[in-house]
């Protein structure tokens, strides 16, 4: 049986994605500036990045449309005409979705153009800043899941990589092999939404203790092969409306990406209240619409996937240092709503960790006092400024629809301030949102009935889509959907919302089932199907799902998603 090992780093970021790497290229560049030396030399400190997917970018998801301004200070040496785009933005439309119709908006949305922006996959931007990175010196792993923050007093000191070789029931098997611990000066968490660490470290800690509570929407997203010329490249569609209820905040997009492909998707808020509400059958209606079935008519799908997006804006980050560690990226709340985007801003906060990093290490204090610098330098930079103007653009919302508009309104007024004294307005749990079913009137799982019963040609089953995200676990492995109290499920959760983790799971991990002799329901759970969106994390109405981490490298496997 092997013994732990402890592994020596100065700096520790977890996560690959874009904050995360943004984090490492710039704090790899302000420390070659500081120290002129040879190319190819060491850097003088030692900045190591661990990716829990099988490769960088296999874990990343995003709509994604960015603003390129961003990729110029990050890397102010390389040609634009090097970005790994796919095309520049050369249409952006609104409509309203009605079941049969599409209403063109006859202007966009306060916030919401995106003139001067480019289309790009995610997964390939990572990719592609990855390379940069190993370049400059950092020290890129993947497959390799981190379980647990290490303390000393207090202090943050590192982090320890999951036990593999474990059995379903816990115990160690011949393989078994067990976690390193990696201890690091500072620690960075770049985990994405909902990371598992991240909320571990907030809880210890109460860094967000008076911050309002994250909300969330689940943007569930498919690749499409069309014939070429069916969508033009950088065209850029986002719709409101049908399917979604009049009061559930979501929508629609269709994104070109290049003369073949493009992506569509739905990104539907949590706050909802109908338990039967299920994002990936709302995916499959919305390309039942007249509009967007006639641009995928002739087309094959080719990925699938799903991820959260954190939506509560300012007042939802927490305090995003503390000793020895600091958040980053979609793992501190960094996005930017009505637009969803957040990748200006996961590059901008990892730019921002890495300034607050280096003088950090160049005075050997690693403290929160001096970490603060982090949050010095967020209240004067432009994401501040960027947050802060529609600060309390998602907590109106949460009033329903109308209620919304006219919060919105008068916030595009005041600066993002509105009409409330304090001038901050309150999000809820998105847990806490639900109806029982019986007071629900119309379901969205039998108000759709009809239109759920999957072709396999334009709309898939989940099953179906599952295989198309690449998705594959070890099933030795202890799960690592952590159901608390399953009698909570069959007693309370079930017969009071019927399930709706068989609903709001986009894979199909979650299953009701009836047992034909007593006729009691009962939940079985299939793992090995989890796209690692975290929904379940957040949604179950009694907090008793507790996402954590599987083996490094299990999981989807996201292709130009």
């Amino acid at each position: 049986m092997s013994k732990s090992e402890v592994i020596h780093t100065d700096i520790l970021i977890v996560g690959g994605g874009v904050a995360g790497l943004a984090t490492a290229i710039h704090l790899a560049d302000l420390m070659a500036a500081g120290n002129p030396q040879e190319a190819g030399a060491a850097l003088p400190w030692k900045i190591l990045v661990l990716e829990k997917g099988s490769s960088i970018g296999s874990h990343t998801l995003s709509g994604a449309v960015i603003n390129p301004a961003i990729l110029k200070e990050l890397l102010p040496e390389v040609d634009p005409k090097d970005y790994p785009f796919e095309s520049p933005v050369t249409k952006d439309d609104v409509y309203f979705l009605t079941p049969k119709h599409a209403l063109r908006a006859p202007f966009t949305p306060p916030f919401m153009g995106n003139h001067g922006n480019s289309v790009v996959s995610l997964g390939k931007m990572t990719r592609w800043l990855a390379e940069i990175a190993e370049k400059k010196g950092v020290q890129i792993y993947s497959g390799f899941s981190v379980s647990e923050m290490l303390y000393e007093n207090g202090h943050v000191v590192g982090a320890r990589t999951i036990d593999t070789g474990v059995d379903k029931h816990g115990k160690p098997m011949d393989n078994f092999q067990a976690g390193d611990e990696i201890r690091a000066k500072i620690t960075v968490l770049a985990e994405g939404p909902r990371g598992s660490l991240t909320r571990a470290l907030c809880r210890k800690l109460k860094l967000d203790e008076k911050s309002n509570p994250q909300v969330y929407s689940t943007g569930v997203k498919e690749l499409w092969d069309l014939p070429e010329g069916t969508f033009a490249a950088g065209r850029v569609m986002h719709t409101l409306g049908y399917p979604f209820e009049f009061n559930h905040f979501g929508g629609g997009f269709v994104y070109g990406l290049n003369g073949r492909q493009v992506v569509v998707g739905i990104a539907a808020g949590l706050d909802y209240v109908d338990p039967t509400f299920d994002s990936h059958a709302a995916l499959q209606i919305y390309k039942t619409h007249p509009m967007i079935a006639k641009i995928l008519a002739k087309g094959k799908l080719l990925r699938y996937g799903a991820k959260t997006i954190p939506e509560g804006g300012l007042y939802s980050l927490p305090q995003l240092y503390h000793d020895g560690v600091m958040i980053v990226g979609d793992s501190a709340g960094f996005l930017s709503m009505p637009s969803l985007k957040g990748v200006h801003l996961a590059i901008e906060s990892g730019m921002m960790a890495a300034k607050t990093a280096l003088e950090a290490l160049q005075k050997n204090d690693f403290s929160s006092k001096q970490l603060s610098l982090y949050a010095t330098l967020f209240e004067k930079s432009a994401a501040f400024n960027t947050l802060s103007k529609t600060r309390n653009f998602r907590a109106g919302f949460g009033y329903g629809m109308i209620l919304g508009v006219f919060h919105f309104a008068m916030q595009i007024l005041t600066g993002g301030r509105g009409i409330t004294p304090s001038g901050r307005m309150k999000t809820h749990e998105d847990a806490a949102c639900y109806k029982a079913l019986a007071d629900v009137q119309k379901p969205f799982c039998k108000k759709f009935a009809k239109e759920l019963v999957f072709d396999k040609q334009l709309t898939f089953d989940k099953v179906t889509d599952v295989y198309f995200s690449g998705s594959k676990h070890d099933e030795e492995q202890p799960c690592h959907l952590r159901v608390l109290d399953f009698e909570l499920c069959r007693n309370v959760c079930i017969p009071k919302f019927g399930g709706p983790c068989q609903y709001f799971c986009p894979a199909e991990v979650y299953e009701i089932v009836t047992d034909p002799k007593t006729g009691k329901k009962d939940l079985h759970l299939h793992p090995a199907n989890c796209v690692h969106c975290k929904t379940c994390d957040i949604k179950d109405p009694f907090g008793n799902i507790e996402w954590a981490v599987p083996y490094g490298g299990d999981g989807p496997e996201y292709e130009n998603l």
